[in-house]
């Protein structure tokens, strides 16, 4: 039986790849919990992370064959463990970076919106179509998809099924960068192995800070932050990375495009 799943580590960056070509990656249990077994794994042998899918697309989302016979109490219950699963890539040990080609609609952009950074391909495409299916999104969506482009954008898409391009889903802060065809993959495992370079504490702060302190109150946010801020900064690696600056040991930050330091 063929491989729900790729898995490598390459230069501690795990590649964890959707392997589903022949149903567009759509996401079946058998294949969710394969992925939850993967970013437990890359959590513990890898600084970063890229998800990517196999063939055409990078995934057409909750697979309905075995959706249409479940009873709401089992609905409720798959729901709550796609929650589970996201959440730790959301909110576990490493940044992910997802790479997105091709449909990135339903489940899979609930899934994509679970990574820290997305980067799509010109044949991205971006749509929410549970309203025309008669149901609604159950992995998350609700709350990380509406947060990065709004409630009523995303109730946009599901309500009149619209479909957005590659450079549409960048202007809605779904994307954070673009490719040309064929080339999400290289860039996300760019961008992950420049996370890689990070301070793992630092890293640790921005994925698991970062998200909840935007569910604080102003004040609350801000002691937190401050909280977070003495956390990491008084760390032996952090005192050997500003070292390192102010002994002008460290690469300095140069303006894009420009070849002298900033």
């Amino acid at each position: 039986m063929e491989e729900l799943l790729t898995y490598a580590v390459e230069e501690e960056i795990a590649l964890i790849g959707l392997n589903r070509p022949g149903k567009r990656n759509a996401i079946n249990d058998a294949l969710v919990e394969s992925l939850h077994a993967a970013v437990l794994r890359a959590g513990g042998e890898a600084k970063a992370a890229v998800i990517f899918g196999h063939g055409e697309h990078f995934s057409a989302g909750l697979d309905l064959a075995e959706h249409i016979e479940r009873t709401p109490l089992q609905g409720v219950h798959h729901s709550r463990k796609w929650h589970a699963i996201f959440d730790d890539i959301e909110r576990g040990a490493i940044p992910f970076v997802a790479a997105l080609h091709g449909a990135v609609v339903g489940g899979g952009l609930e899934l994509a919106a679970a990574a820290h950074l997305r980067v799509a391909d010109a044949t991205a495409f971006f749509a929410l179509p549970e309203g025309r299916r008669g149901i609604f999104v159950g992995g998350g969506g609700s709350v990380r998809i509406a947060r990065l482009m709004s409630a009523t954008r995303m109730a946009d898409l599901m309500l009149t099924g619209r479909i957005l391009s590659a450079a549409e889903a960048e202007r809605l802060n779904l994307v954070h960068y673009l490719t040309a065809a064929g080339e999400a993959v290289a860039q996300a495992r760019t961008l992950a192995l420049k996370m890689a370079q990070n301070a793992e504490l630092s890293n640790f702060a921005v994925i698991q800070a970062l998200p909840r302190i935007q569910d604080l109150a102003h004040d609350d946010g801000l002691f937190f932050e401050s909280l977070m801020a003495a956390f990491t900064q008084t760390s032996p690696e952090a005192r050997e990375r500003l070292r390192a600056f102010l002994e002008k040991r460290a690469e300095p930050l140069k303006a894009p495009g420009n070849t002298q330091a900033s």
